[in-house]
């Protein structure tokens, strides 16, 4: 009986630690809302319509690029360098910035010997 009373206290103590990390977790989902939500309400001041249009067009189709682009236009509006609203036409030229600070080039390296020491063609 002594190792059900152990088995027990084992149980609730394990069950609590997942209880904790559970509200953790929820802590920490709610306060990336809440700074979603001040991202968002500040974009919004700052873009007019057309270039809010156009950054959740990029977010879908490039969401590394989308947020950077609007880590720069948060980091502007919060530094004070941005006067009004940001036209379309202003948030491309922000988009072409970011492009060219951070163009990425690719290149394709061929190992010879790799190539020569493949056995697959030999199968026939």
């Amino acid at each position: 009986m002594e190792d059900d009373g152990d088995l027990a206290a084992i149980r609730n103590k394990r069950m609590q630690e997942l209880q904790g990390l559970q509200n953790q977790q929820q802590k920490q989902q709610e306060m990336q809302q809440q700074q979603q939500q001040a991202i968002n309400g500040l974009l919004n001041q700052v873009l007019d319509q057309q270039a809010r249009a156009r950054l959740n067009t990029i977010m879908i189709a490039k969401p590394e690029k989308g947020r950077q682009v609007e880590s720069v236009i948060v980091q502007m509006a919060s530094s004070g360098q941005i006067a009004g609203r940001l036209s379309e036409n202003d948030l491309i030229g922000l988009v072409e910035r970011v492009n060219a600070q951070t163009q990425k080039t690719t290149s394709v390296k061929f190992d010879r010997r790799r190539a020569a020491l493949d056995d697959d063609d030999d199968d026939w």
